[in-house]
C-alpha cells in the first residue's frame, strides 16, 4: 500500500471521508477538515509514520504529504 493510500484510510478512519471523495491534490481544508484537525492529523502522521514533516511546513494537500513521507522514508533507508 502506498503511502497516499494509507493517508486515505487514515483519514477515513478519524473522520469518516471516503477515500473515493479525496482528491490528491485538493487541498485537505477543502476537504472537510478544519485547521485544528489538520494539524491534529499531521501530528498523528508524524507519529503512524515515525517521520519529521518540520521540513514541509507548507504541506496543503494529499499528494504533498504523500510525498513528504516518502521522501522521508528513502533518506531513512539511504541511511540505515
Amino acid at each position: 500500500m502506498s503511502s497516499l493510500e494509507e493517508l486515505q484510510q487514515l483519514i477515513h478512519k478519524k473522520y469518516g471521508i471516503e477515500p473515493a471523495q479525496l482528491d490528491p491534490e485538493q487541498p485537505m481544508l477543502e476537504a472537510g477538515i478544519d485547521s485544528l484537525a489538520l494539524v491534529e492529523f499531521l501530528f498523528e502522521v508524524e507519529e503512524k509514520f515515525k517521520v519529521s514533516l518540520d521540513a514541509y511546513p507548507d504541506i496543503q494537500t494529499l499528494s504533498a504529504l504523500a510525498q513528504a513521507i516518502d521522501e522521508v522514508r528513502a533518506r531513512a533507508a539511504q541511511t540505515a
